[in-house]
């Protein structure tokens, strides 16, 4: 027997075992295209449409013929399920026709080509968007990987068009539904996908009608034993408050129909999952839930709504701090209604919802509601997607992230996703009244970077309500808040990583400090390099005017291979190549002075030198900026001209292989206390507050630290913290890099030699 593996489900070829198969279809009632017929025709109109999605029917029957899947179905009533559930939320003909397709490529000989010369080029685009890429097992990848390139590859699609997430969301909905014929690794696998990822995309979407069954259904098989207590709780508070339920729901109908208003009245049950995040992620009893059984009123106008709000009110004791103005400010994801609680004659509480008909298709069926007002008026994908884009102010978010998404992995962009937009629940206000959400704990800065990267970079503080705060404030929905900038700001630092939440802030402020440190670690290069220069040249008696002549020149640059010479510079930083090189290069000789004249004493005052030649005094003595000797290192004297004698540590690579200008130089031993300069770098795996805590170890330690950078390498996720410090000698030297070793994520720290 072939099998072919799929998401959701596994399908076989038919075989004489799978014939006697039972239809199961997960529990749910089975649909037949005929009801998916009866429910798309009460809404499109256009023969041709109508055709359409009758020869995407009639094509995959074909196509999938013979294949079942692992719960005994034929193949082909997973597409008709998925296509009944577009279809219920009132998807248009190319969306209906994409989504009895969208499996067809995948497990046919049929080709995208095949589908556009059909069905034409929009419904080949979506079904190219939901065709899965074949995965390569690569030793170096993790599922989770795998999975974050799955993901990506959805989301980029909706981008697109937001059509093909409504159809993956179909066909997600439908394989939970039919869940238990897998293995049960396979199931949790599912699940815990399905919360983390499709049902926050449903929710964003304001498919409620989808998102509370894919809860529902993914808390069962990872969470039964809260699941069905829930469940039965539940079930026993309904029977129990159905009478009162029903009395009041009676009252408020009358009060209505003495009002003359027109209206529907019904009840609503929470969802098990959202009575499940309230008990055991927030802490509530189940008695201190009160919204678990509502009332919806469903009226003509906005106008209405708030007219039944004053008379629910005038007739029943409201609960302070629990109206909700919904209709005014409206969720994200289009939701509207006014929200109430209210108390019943008897005692009892009831959450009392109230919205129009419009309103309350929207909070079912989201933005999969959007096309039916479009029907018949040759509404296009890409008008379809410029309103949603409006609708949904978060679309916009969304769309600029995947923008970005050249510069993101696949677990860097689902992080975002995550972050940026699916647990975004906190509404602000720019001073404009353009509303902008967030997630918890976000800060003015996260909303600057929201606004734009120049913004974010430039950022001095904010006004909070009309008050001055620092931008580590945490915001809270209804927030009116100005970001204040300054063209002065020196930008980002190390500290700002702590303050924001979202993960776009946090990657715009590693990129400026990545590209700070690249430009810091440039100009350091290009001084040290050209120190070293002058230093030689001198020796030859070439001030730095003739040096500069003599070097920046194309002869000299297009040997080494560069374009300017501050890149020529950057590659003697590295000794490669030294100025001898360069100098042989050019011809140019040592001009042969004598000992004594290298030697010359000056007038020079060397108390404060560390350093003595053979226990003589008077000589121009200083500490080589290459290597910072520091007591206790063994160190060299180097004879330079009109310089002195410049100390280096005996393995100084600037020194070696020129002994006849190398002499003995010692230590002193009573040098008192002074602190000498020495650069090293701290090798690390990068991760959160690493330059906060090797700071606090400099601090801690009274060790005195001028010069500190970090450069993010994002091949290897590795860090290296360059440093200068001031320390006494070579013990002390030693004691704070063993702390730092010790210190979490550091794993080598070393002396640099320039």
């Amino acid at each position: 027997m072939e099998e072919i593996k799929r998401e959701g489900a596994e399908i076989v070829k038919e075989d004489s075992s799978n014939s006697s198969k039972v239809l199961q279809n997960g529990g749910y009632p089975m649909h037949t295209f005929e009801d998916v017929k009866e429910i798309y025709y009460a809404y499109i109109h256009d023969e041709n449409d109508r055709k359409m999605i009758e020869d995407a029917y009639n094509f995959v029957k074909v196509k999938h013929e013979g294949i079942f899947r692992k719960s005994g179905e034929p193949y082909l009533q997973h597409l008709i399920e998925v296509a009944y559930i577009v279809a219920s939320l009132q998807g248009g003909p190319t969306t209906i026709a994409a989504a009895f397709l969208h499996d067809v490529v995948e497990d046919t000989d049929t080709t995208i080509d095949d589908i556009k010369k059909k069905f034409g080029e929009d419904c080949a685009r979506i079904v190219d968007a939901l065709t899965k890429i074949q995965r390569l097992k690569l030793s170096h990848r993790t599922e989770e990987e795998f999975a974050a390139e799955d993901h990506k590859k959805i989301f980029l699609g909706m981008a697109k068009d937001v059509r093909v997430i409504i159809i993956k969301l179909a066909d997600r909905l439908h394989n939970m539904r039919t869940i238990k014929a897998l293995k049960p690794e396979r199931q949790h696998a599912l699940a815990k996908e399905t919360l983390e990822v499709f049902a926050p995309i449903a929710h964003r979407l304001g498919i409620y009608r989808v998102e509370s069954q894919l809860e529902d259904l993914s808390l069962e098989i990872e969470k039964p034993v809260e699941y069905h207590a829930i469940a039965k709780e539940l079930d026993e508070k309904i029977k129990n408050r159905t009478r009162a339920l029903n009395s009041l729901k009676k009252k408020i109908a009358d009060i209505l129909i003495e009002h003359g208003i027109k209206f529907e009245i019904e009840s609503r049950i929470k969802s098990i999952y959202s009575i499940y995040k309230k008990m055991y992620l927030k802490g509530h009893t189940f008695d201190e839930i009160y919204d678990f059984l509502a009332i919806r009123i469903i009226t003509e106008t906005e106008l209405n709504c708030y007219e039944i709000l004053g008379l629910i009110h005038a007739s029943f004791k409201p609960i302070p701090g629990r109206f909700k103005d919904y209709i005014a400010m409206p969720k994200p994801n289009m939701y509207q209604s006014l929200h109430t609680s209210i108390i019943a004659g008897d005692g009892n509480i009831f959450e009392v919802q109230i919205r129009t008909k419009e309103m309350d298709e929207i909070a079912e069926t989201g933005v999969a509601a959007h096309w039916r007002y479009k029907e018949g008026t040759h509404y296009s994908p890409k008008q379809e997607q410029h309103e949603i884009e409006e609708k949904l102010h978060w679309f916009r978010d969304f769309l600029h992230l995947n923008s970005e998404t050249q510069d993101k992995n696949a677990t860097e962009y689902m992080e975002s996703l995550s972050k940026d937009i699916f647990e975004a629940n906190v509404y602000v206000f720019t001073p404009k009244g353009k509303v902008i959400d967030l997630p918890n704990g976000s800060t003015p800065l996260d909303l600057a970077y929201k606004i734009h990267t120049k913004v974010g970079d430039t950022a001095v503080g904010a006004l909070v309500n009309n008050n001055l705060v620092p931008l580590n404030t945490v915001l809270k929905t209804g927030d009116v808040v100005e970001i204040r900038t300054s063209k002065t700001s020196s930008g980002p630092n190390e500290s700002w990583l702590n303050i924001v939440k979202t993960a776009s802030a946090k990657s715009h402020i590693k990129k400026f400090l990545q590209k700070k440190n690249a430009s810091f670690l440039r100009e350091d290069k290009i001084r040290q390099g050209k120190q070293v220069c002058e230093d030689f040249f001198r020796d030859r008696g070439i001030d730095e005017k003739e040096m500069m002549n003599l070097l920046n020149t194309e002869k000299v640059l297009k040997n080494y291979q560069v374009s300017t010479i501050d890149d020529l510079f950057i590659l003697i930083c590295a000794h490669n190549p030294n100025p001898g090189q360069i100098a042989d290069f050019l011809g140019i000789k040592r001009k042969e002075d004598g000992q004594n004249k290298l030697f010359k004493k000056e007038n020079f005052d060397d108390d404060n030198c560390p350093v003595t030649v053979d226990g003589q005094t008077g000589f121009k003595i200083t500490l080589g900026n290459c290597c910072t000797p520091i007591p206790g290192d063994s160190i060299v004297g180097y004879v330079t001209k009109g310089k002195g004698i410049t100390v280096h540590r005996i393995n100084c690579p600037n020194v070696s292989g020129l002994t006849s200008r190398l002499i003995s130089v010692h230590w002193k031993e009573d040098l008192g206390i002074k602190s000498y300069p020495v650069d090293i770098v701290i090798e690390c795996t990068d991760r959160q507050n690493l330059v906060a805590d090797i700071l606090n170890i400099f601090n801690s330690n009274k060790i005195k630290c001028t010069e500190l950078s970090a450069k993010f390498h994002p091949d290897s996720s590795q860090t290296s913290v360059y440093a200068q410090i001031y320390v006494s000698d070579a013990n002390v030297l030693n004691h704070v890099e063993d702390i730092l070793k010790s210190t979490k994520d550091v794993y080598e720290v070393k002396r640099v030699i320039h």
